[in-house]
């Protein structure tokens, strides 16, 4: 079992997952958002009515340690009052994959 994860989200939009995918990679809480354009049709419960609505899945990769602000930026970035955020544990990957993935998430150096 690797310390990697990945976290699964739904997005309103392209345009919402693009946004938060760049703010997640850029302040290094993600290594990768992989945004699936074709439109995932959710049937859901919420305020005790079965609703149905189109959204575009965000595909995140992080670590365990840095899930949880990755989660806060999430929820501070998210249109939606409650946002899906599932975080599914990687059991194994390639050893360059995940070595990179460690790498993306490092701090960045100071020179």
């Amino acid at each position: 079992m690797t310390d990697k994860l990945v976290v699964l989200v739904t997005c309103r939009s392209a345009k919402e997952a693009d946004r938060i995918a760049r703010s997640l990679v850029e302040t290094r809480l993600a290594a990768c958002g992989n945004i699936l354009r074709s439109p995932v049709r959710s049937i859901y419960r919420w305020k005790e009515k079965i609703e149905s609505s189109r959204e575009v899945l965000l595909v995140i990769k992080t670590s365990r340690r840095r899930f949880p602000a990755l989660q806060a930026a999430i929820k501070r970035l998210h249109s939606y009052e409650v946002p899906e955020i599932i975080a599914l544990p990687i059991a194994a990957g390639s050893r360059a994959y995940l070595s990179w993935l460690a790498e993306s998430l490092a701090p960045k150096k100071k020179t």
